[in-house]
C-alpha cells in the first residue's frame, strides 16, 4: 500500500503540496518492531479513563505489533488485569511533540458496537494542568457501526468547551485522517476534503491551550460512555489498522526528517522494490562498530550484509537477493546505540 518512493521524495527535497508542507516526523511502521523512540504504552484501565472504559491497556504483542507495513492495535475478549478486554494505546508523550503543523495517519478502523478507535493528540503540559486545559485535538474517532467519523476539539473555557463535526465515510477501508493546525485556524481533513474548522486566532473563545506542543496518541478502546459496551454481535478479536503517521510544518529544512540519534542516518535502499540487488546507503558521523543485517518477514535473520568497526563518512552496501524467494524483508542497520529498520520488497 504503501508508496515506496516516499524517502526518496524526502531526501531531493521535494514538497509534498503547493502550502510548501515539509515533512519532519514519520513513522512508517516499516520496522519488525514498535519503535520505542516514537511511542511508548499506556498500561492499565486507569479508573475507565474518564469514559468507563472497559479494556486493560498492555504492551504485549497480543495487543500491538506490525505486520506487512501496518501498525495492528488490537482488543481481544479476555481476563487480564481485572478487565475482560484488553488492547492497547500508543503516545508519543514525553518522545515527540508539536507545536502547530499538519498531522495526518492513514488509517483501516474496526466497525462494531462497543468499539471506539481514536487517533488524537494532547498537550505535553497535561500532568501540570490537567484536562481540559491541556487541550485535545480529536483528528478521527469512531465508535460502533456509525458510517460517519467525528473530528472535535476540546479545550478550557470556564469549563469544558468543545467544538467539532463528522463526515461520512466508509471507515472499513483506508482513509487519510488528517488536520491542519497553525495560530489562526485548526481545519479537519478525510482524503484531503475539508469537513470542520475552528478559529483559534488571538485565543478565540478561550483557546489557548491549543497555541501549546502536542503529543500523538492512537489506541483502540472498548465499551464507555459515549459508544456503550459490546454486545453479542461483537467479534473479537478486533483490530485498528495504522498504515503511517506524520507530521508536516512550513518553514523548516526539507531534510530535518532525516537526522537521527546521535547523527546516524540509514537511506532508503535503491531500488525498492527490487529482482536481485538492492543497495543501502548510511552515514555514520563517528567510527563506529556496524551492523547491517537483513531479516525476513518472521524476524529471521538471512544474511549479514556489515559485521564490523567503520569510519565516518557515507557508506554504500549492496544486498544480492538472487537465493531468496520473493516478498517483504527488513534490513537493520545498528551502530551504538542507534538502531534503524527499512522495509525492503524482493520481487520475484
Amino acid at each position: 500500500m504503501k508508496k515506496y518512493f516516499f524517502i526518496l521524495m524526502i531526501i531531493f527535497g521535494m514538497q509534498t503540496n503547493a502550502q510548501d508542507w515539509k515533512l519532519v516526523w514519520s513513522d512508517e511502521f516499516d520496522s519488525l518492531n514498535i519503535n520505542k523512540n516514537n511511542w511508548k504504552f499506556e498500561i492499565g484501565n486507569n479508573n475507565g479513563w474518564g469514559n468507563n472504559e472497559l479494556q486493560y491497556y498492555t504492551n504485549r504483542a497480543d495487543n500491538s505489533t506490525i505486520k506487512d507495513g501496518n501498525l495492528l492495535i488490537i482488543a481481544k475478549q479476555e481476563l487480564y488485569g481485572g478487565k475482560n478486554y484488553t488492547s492497547a494505546r500508543l503516545k508519543t508523550q514525553d518522545l515527540k511533540s508539536f507545536k502547530y503543523g499538519k498531522i495526518e495517519g492513514r488509517i483501516k478502523l474496526p466497525a462494531q458496537q462497543g468499539i471506539w478507535p481514536a487517533f488524537w493528540t494532547l498537550g505535553t503540559n497535561i500532568n501540570q494542568v490537567g484536562w481540559p486545559k491541556c487541550g485535545e485535538i480529536d483528528i478521527m474517532e469512531h465508535i460502533n457501526k456509525v458510517n460517519y467519523v467525528n473530528g472535535t476539539l476540546h479545550w478550557d473555557n470556564s469549563g469544558h468547551a468543545s467544538y467539532g463535526k463528522t463526515i461520512t465515510c466508509d471507515v472499513t477501508k483506508y482513509h487519510v485522517y488528517s488536520i491542519e493546525w497553525n495560530e489562526n485556524a485548526i481545519k479537519w481533513f478525510v482524503d484531503g476534503n475539508k469537513y470542520c474548522e475552528i478559529n483559534i486566532a488571538n485565543n478565540a473563545g478561550g483557546t489557548e491551550e491549543v497555541h501549546n506542543p502536542m503529543f500523538i496518541l492512537l489506541n483502540l478502546a472498548v465499551g464507555g460512555n459515549w459508544p456503550g459496551n459490546p454486545d453479542g454481535t461483537t467479534v473479537f478479536p478486533d483490530t485498528m489498522f495504522v498504515d503511517y503517521v506524520r507530521v508536516y510544518q512550513t518553514g523548516v529544512t526539507s531534510g530535518s526528517a532525516l537526522q537521527k540519534k546521535e547523527g546516524f542516518s540509514m537511506e532508503q535502499n535503491y531500488p525498492n522494490p527490487f529482482n536481485s540487488t538492492t543497495t543501502f546507503s548510511y552515514s555514520i558521523p563517528s567510527t563506529s562498530s556496524v551492523s547491517l543485517k537483513v531479516f525476513d518477514a518472521n524476524g529471521r535473520e538471512v544474511s549479514t550484509i556489515v559485521n564490523e568497526k567503520m569510519q565516518t563518512g557515507k557508506h554504500e552496501r549492496e544486498w544480492n537477493g538472487a537465493g531468496f524467494p520473493g516478498g517483504v524483508y527488513y534490513c537493520k542497520l545498528q551502530a551504538g546505540q542507534f538502531e534503524e529498520t527499512k522495509r525492503i520488497v524482493l520481487l520475484r
